[in-house]
């Protein structure tokens, strides 16, 4: 199923459920998986308009290691502002955890060297470091790549997803990680696949959620992604290595966020 299929299932099929931030969800748990082939296009949603520089930003902070909103923040990107210490810090989150135990450059050698291996797993959830963690791993909870015929395809388990604001980001974050991970290894990216835990629409989001689900998906062609093909390692990805084209979509929708 695409992005709107799926938020259609959660707020048809989902039940009221309170939550840890008190402000009450529309709830389903494990809906149908989200599957974008790469191959016919960048899935970043035509439905609202993304803010692409903040998704590209953000995913490079995870890349790089640092759990530092300052980080973020000199690239004018403040979307974890709201979880951040007076410092910055945000404790060992998502950038830590992909170089715990240098998960993610060996992952990529393994890649290189056996591709039929079926180890290719990378895990952002760390039950030693939840209490540490400003906001503990919603996404990533397993990545798990997959090699054939010269095509790279990521499979994510996301154990937390919400729908209106979360997963559009985690969408074209994770269909870059994707995208990055198969030039580096040299493949080409074929599918990007999410299976969300707990699905959640937020009920200061339902309106939202509607107003987005009354557009047409099909109105505006997805994006085409060029990489810099200098760019041979994970570490050698700046901003300016990743240009999105011919980028169309209705206006953006905004919501607020539930800490």
């Amino acid at each position: 199923m695409t992005y709107e299929e799926v938020l259609q299932y959660v707020i048809a099929h989902g039940d009221r459920k309170s939550d840890r931030t008190g402000t009450g969800t529309i709830s389903c748990f494990n809906p149908p998986q989200i599957r974008y082939d790469l191959s016919q296009g960048f899935p970043l949603l035509t439905t609202k308009k993304m803010h692409l520089k903040s998704i590209v930003h953000e995913l490079l902070w995870f890349l790089s290691g640092s759990t530092n909103n300052n980080d973020l923040k000199k690239h004018g990107v403040s979307i974890w502002d709201e979880w951040a210490g007076p410092d910055g810090e945000l404790g060992p989150i998502y950038g830590a955890q992909f170089h715990r135990g240098d998960q993610l450059n060996k992952t990529i050698q393994q890649l290189k060297e056996n591709p039929n291996s079926r180890r290719h797993v990378i895990t952002l959830w760390n039950p030693e470091d939840l209490e540490k963690q400003a906001l503990p791993c919603c996404h990533g909870t397993v990545i798990q790549f997959y090699v054939q015929g010269g095509e790279l395809s990521l499979s994510m388990y996301q154990r937390s997803a919400d729908m209106f604001l979360g997963v559009p980001f985690n969408i074209a974050s994770y269909a870059l990680f994707l995208e990055i991970v198969a030039q580096v290894c040299g493949y080409k990216a074929k599918d990007l696949i999410l299976t969300l835990g707990d699905a959640h629409i937020y009920s200061n989001h339902v309106e939202q959620v509607r107003e987005q689900l009354s557009r047409n998906a099909s109105k505006y062609a997805f994006p085409r992604l060029e990489l810099n093909s200098l760019c041979q390692r994970v570490a050698d990805f700046t901003y300016d290595d990743i240009r999105i084209r011919d980028y169309e979509s209705y206006p953006a929708i905004k919501g607020s966020v539930s800490k």
